[in-house]
């Protein structure tokens, strides 16, 4: 997709973070923009600031995680624009980050982290594949390269694989769509405060004791975020790969160069080495 102006992008998780921050730049590059979010005081505050950018853009209350409920955000973006190009599938939770299977957690994340881009494909690829000027970015995480006993490690394991699955079946197929994995490392978002958003539902009893050593952990965890880098810098790559149609999109490459001792051990046939993220 060389030119944007004019054109229609979906963003989910558009409210905050990397999403608004995506919404901004397609705005910048004179597209309209549909921003879909959980949150709706902070949604009406991103589109008003996208309007602010000269195009016209609207918000669309959206739990990604309730399949209705995308469709909900298809209908209404086609209904006011005809036709949607880009559609990025961002909408993220972190999750508890207690080790061991605390299912409604777990269903919680996996909710909105992998069946969150699953609606998003159910609902918006029959329309892109039909008219074909349209690119898909799916946010996964370098936590979908990295071995994890977590939720969202889980999440974005399947995001990845599915997304370069939904690459390699849209090639076979001859379609013009293009697909982009993004996978950031540390970026100064609210990911680590999405408990913020979590449903009565998904909080059991021991999720609300969090033991010390755990509490070390989220705040180390809290402290790479907040160093990390700025939303609307990954938000430049995001642009630069639709209007280049690059698959993979990396923020830090020095952790992706750490990957390299896993796949030897794994042409190797080796156990897994101890991963070290730099």
């Amino acid at each position: 997709m060389d030119a944007l102006q004019g054109k229609t992008a979906v963003v989910t998780g558009a409210a905050s973070g990397m999403g608004r921050a995506f919404a901004e730049r397609f705005a910048r590059a004179g597209m309209n923009v549909v921003l879909g979010d959980i949150e709706v005081p902070r949604l009406d505050e991103a589109v008003a600031a996208v309007r602010d950018l000269g195009v016209d853009a609207i918000g669309v209350p959206t739990d990604v995680s309730d399949p209705d409920s995308v469709d909900r955000l298809r209908d209404q973006a086609l209904a006011r624009f005809e036709r949607v190009n880009v559609l990025c599938n961002n909408a993220g939770v972190g999750g508890s980050m207690l080790g061991g299977i605390q299912l409604p957690d777990w269903k919680w994340v996996l909710g909105v982290n992998l069946w969150g881009v699953i609606h998003g494909h159910h609902s918006f690829l029959p329309h892109l594949t039909e008219h074909g000027d349209a690119h898909i970015v799916n946010t996964a995480s370098m936590a979908g390269h990295w071995p994890g006993h977590s939720a969202y490690t889980a999440s974005k394991w399947a995001v990845v694989a599915m997304t370069e699955g939904l690459y390699q079946q849209l090639r076979r197929e001859g379609s013009t769509v293009g697909v982009s994995c993004l996978c950031p490392g540390f970026v100064a978002t609210d990911i680590g405060q999405s408990e913020r958003n979590r449903p009565e539902w998904a909080e059991p009893p021991a999720l609300r004791e969090v033991p010390e050593a755990s509490a070390g952990v989220r705040q180390m965890m809290l402290d790479r975020l907040a160093a990390g880098m700025a939303p609307p810098e990954v938000a430049e790559l995001v642009h630069d790969a639709v209007v280049n149609n690059t698959f993979w999109i990396f923020t830090d490459m020095a952790m992706v160069q750490a990957l390299e001792p896993r796949y030897q051990a794994i042409l190797a046939a080796r156990n897994p080495p101890a991963p070290t993220i730099r």
